[in-house]
Parts: structure tokens; C-alpha cells; sequence
């Protein structure tokens, strides 16, 4: 199932693959995805465990938060940077999440990670969330070290730019391993990207009507 991450490959394997997806999804939505949880096997060992604090200094469009100050509502948790094409790629999908779902208790938190580690710059990260047009808070993990508590600790992963679906009493439901989500306009090339981003839409309906 790894592969299924491979969004962007236009390709016939691609469109084979993408089909192969559709009939997964759709044999594991009554039992995985109904539950909250991932299709990917990578980050299943997030599932269910207290999202760690953020202990984030630096915020842009934000005073500083905590996830207990999140209590109550469906949060997103997004890394990424700003020299991360599928990063870019995803911005739309945040948007329109935080758009569609925001009045209902939802919100889209965005974590800036600079490659390499080490940059503290508030200023990059302003002006790479300017690019992207992203109105909701965005925090600077500028050594890495809330993502190694959320998820780079104690296992090899395939990315950095890792999303986290965590619920009203703070617990992590979904894991989106990392690369891109978002709608496809058309082109089989991004059918997973698509599917992906359903998947997140699907969870977070869920986890919005959980008491």
C-alpha cells in the first residue's frame, strides 16, 4: 500500500494502481476508515494515542496554542515547509477544509518545519504563509521537535510532511502519512491525491458529529 502514496505519476501503472485503491478503500471504509484510522499501514501506530503537545513558541495568524486549548474541537495538523512541492500541492485541500468545516468546530493547524532543521526565521514562515494563503495558525517547529514527538520518534517514516486528524478529547484518529492530498480537477494522474482528500473530508464529517 505504500505505493498508493506515489500521487502525481501519470502514468498507465498509475491508473492501475488508483483502481487497485478504489476497490481497497472500498472493502477497509466499513471497518478502518469508519473507525477513524488510516488505509496506510504507516502511522497506524499513532492511532489512538494522546497527541502530544506542541510546546511551540513562534505562531503567525495565531497567539500560541496548545491541544488542550483545542479540547472540544476537530483539529488538522499539517507539517510542512515552504521548499515542499507537495505541500504547495496540498494548500487547497487545507483551505477548503478549514472553509467548509471551520463553523462547525473544526480547525486546521499548520506546523512549519524548515529543511534543513534549525531556522527560526517567524519572517519565512509569514511570507510562506502568505504564498499559500493560509489564514489559519501556523506554527515554526524550527528544530524539528514537535515532530519528533508526534511522529519521527521511535520509527523510520517515509516523509516529514505528516497530517495528524485528532478528535474533540484530544486523541489522534487518522494519519495521513505524508505528500499530497487534494482534489484531482480531472486528471488520473492524482486519483489517490483524490482519494486521499476524501478520506480526510470523510473522517473529520465523522469525528465532527462524535459527542
Amino acid at each position: 500500500m505504500l505505493i498508493l502514496r506515489g500521487c502525481g505519476l501519470n502514468t498507465m501503472l498509475t491508473k492501475a494502481i488508483a483502481a487497485l485503491s478504489i476497490f481497497w478503500l472500498s472493502y477497509t471504509s466499513s471497518s478502518s476508515i469508519a473507525q477513524g484510522q488510516s488505509v496506510d499501514p504507516e502511522g497506524q501506530d499513532r492511532i489512538g494515542v494522546a497527541a502530544p503537545s506542541f510546546n511551540l513558541q513562534h505562531w503567525v495568524n495565531s497567539a500560541p496554542l496548545e491541544i488542550s486549548n483545542l479540547k472540544g474541537k476537530v483539529v488538522l495538523v499539517r507539517w510542512w515547509t515552504d521548499t515542499c512541492d507537495l505541500c504547495a500541492a496540498t494548500a487547497p485541500a487545507l483551505r477548503k477544509l478549514q472553509q467548509e468545516y471551520g463553523s462547525r468546530g473544526f480547525q486546521v493547524i499548520g506546523v512549519f518545519h524548515p529543511k534543513p532543521a534549525g531556522d527560526w526565521s517567524v519572517p519565512r514562515v509569514r511570507q510562506a504563509a502568505a504564498r499559500l494563503n493560509f489564514a489559519f495558525p501556523v506554527a515554526l517547529d524550527g528544530d524539528w521537535s514537535a515532530l519528533k514527538r508526534w511522529w519521527l520518534n521511535g520509527a523510520e517514516r517515509s516523509y516529514t510532511s505528516v497530517s495528524f486528524i485528532v478528535d474533540k478529547h484530544g486523541v489522534i484518529r487518522y494519519v495521513h502519512p505524508g505528500g499530497e492530498f487534494h482534489e484531482s480537477n480531472g486528471n488520473p494522474g492524482h486519483a489517490v491525491c483524490e482519494r486521499d482528500f476524501r478520506t480526510i473530508e470523510k473522517v473529520v464529517s465523522q469525528l465532527l458529529a462524535e459527542n
